[in-house]
């Protein structure tokens, strides 16, 4: 490639040099790049193609000189021009070059205007039917409908001809009559009215004793008492002599003063666990108990309670800190207090009197005369700290208090407040064991 470079400018150069353009021999005018391509003489002389030296000259714009062929500046300096020669065949197509780079992609151009819109069209012929679809799902079953209203009676039909007449009846051999077929069975009865409770059932056995209560927690040790100071030394210059007579009994001395305290002994083995003590009685609150609280709430069990004694709600609801006895169904005050009491008692069909007690005595009363009824009252009673409070029925043929599955019968009281320090000195104590006796009636009320 340097050969051909160099073989070149010497070429030019020559051409300069004698102001000719003859070719050196043995080189070919294409080889030169005097010929196009498409031109191929044989070796020797061969002329340029001066047409394109003719279309740089007549182009508006002058081209510079480095744009401008060698051949056409060495144009003038040629000898005598040859006539032309035939058109060479038309050479092979070049190799295609490789794809350029893909440019970028343009902006996007503004949306066009919206056109008018153009003329309805004609409506199309019918279409041919489509082919049946199959079955949809079946729906779900609707609900009932409401019954129709009844119809209105239709029109009486004409009357038919009469009939032949019969044969005549054969008389019975005897003259009874004969009983027809049964009738049809009737429509029910209305339902009859609703039964009387039956009486009270026989009172069941003695439950079993309950479980002995907790032992109690051991109380503190005392404190050890002091020292006793130690008394003088005796003095004995005696010697063995004769045993005297026996001395009379002296008095007995007082009782001297706690020794100290000996030295704790090895721990010894674990005894076997005892049985469980019972259950010690609850003891009295302090005189100044702010903080006591105390409420209860307790349904019958049996219906038609015995008279003349606090009714059992044996049925316990609620009953905090246990101031409520349900075997005996008597409330004790814990302490002393404002109170709230109510009953609330289902009535059967006899008739019901009941009181609210308190220490032996009516504080409200009750009468229900009406069957199937209710009996309520509600009262605020001031209590001291050991004061009884109870239900009571009058008699046999006045106890109409009722329980069962779908009525009950209730007794209930809560501690409002408790009585400030101040007001609790004065007031008595009742002892808290419940006598076992009848209680009148026709008590005083307060």
């Amino acid at each position: 490639m340097l050969y051909r470079w160099n073989m070149d400018i010497v070429k030019v150069l020559v051409c300069l040099f004698f102001g000719q353009c003859a070719l050196i021999p043995g080189y070919h005018a294409v080889d030169l790049g005097l010929l196009p391509n498409d031109t191929q003489g044989q070796t020797g002389f061969s002329e340029p193609d001066l047409s394109y030296c003719q279309m740089i000259l007549e182009a508006p714009v002058p081209p510079t000189a480095d744009q401008v062929p060698w051949f056409c500046i060495c144009s003038a300096c040629s000898g005598n021009q040859g006539q032309k020669g035939d058109r060479g065949d038309r050479g092979l197509p070049g190799v295609p070059g490789s794809q350029g780079p893909r440019g970028l992609t343009g902006l996007p151009g503004r949306p066009g205007f919206t056109g008018r819109p153009g003329i309805k069209g004609e409506k199309g012929d019918a279409g041919d039917k489509g082919d049946l679809g199959y079955p949809g799902v079946s729906g779900p079953k609707g609900s009932r409908g409401f019954k129709g209203d009844k119809g209105e009676p239709g029109l009486e039909g004409p009357s038919g001809e009469q009939g032949p007449k019969g044969d005549d009846g054969q008389c019975p051999e005897t003259c009874e009559p004969l009983p027809g077929p049964a009738g049809e069975p009737g429509l029910p009865g209305p339902a009859g009215a609703r039964g009387l409770p039956g009486l009270n059932g026989d009172p069941g056995q003695k439950g079993l004793k309950g479980d002995p209560g907790l032992v109690g927690e051991r109380g503190l040790p005392g404190v050890p008492g002091e020292k006793g100071d130690q008394g003088p030394q005796g003095l004995c210059n005696c010697k063995d002599g004769a045993q005297g007579a026996p001395g009379q009994t002296g008095e007995k001395g007082e009782k001297g003063n706690l020794g100290p305290t000996g030295q704790q002994g090895a721990t010894g083995t674990r005894g076997p666990k005892g049985d469980q003590g019972e259950m010690g009685m609850i003891g009295m609150p302090g005189p100044c108990s702010p903080i006591v609280q105390s409420t209860f709430s307790a349904a019958l069990l049996t219906s038609f309670p015995v008279p003349s004694r606090p009714v059992p709600f044996k049925r316990v609801i609620y009953n905090l800190n246990q101031n409520y006895n349900p075997d005996n169904g008597v409330y004790t005050a814990p302490v002393n207090g404002t109170y709230v009491f109510s009953y609330h008692l289902q009535v059967s069909t006899r008739m019901l009197k009941v009181g609210l007690f308190r220490n032996f005595e009516a504080v409200v009363r009750t009468t229900t005369p009406v069957d199937m009824n209710t009996a309520s009252q509600q009262v605020v009673l001031s209590l001291s700290q050991g004061d009884w409070v109870w239900v009571q029925v009058k008699d046999t043929t006045t106890n109409g208090m009722f329980t069962g599955s779908e009525s009950s019968s209730t007794f209930s009281g809560f501690l409002l407040y408790p009585d400030r320090c101040d007001d609790m000195f004065g007031r008595d104590f009742i002892d808290n064991q419940f006598p076992d006796k009848d209680i009148p009636w026709e008590s005083p009320t307060p």
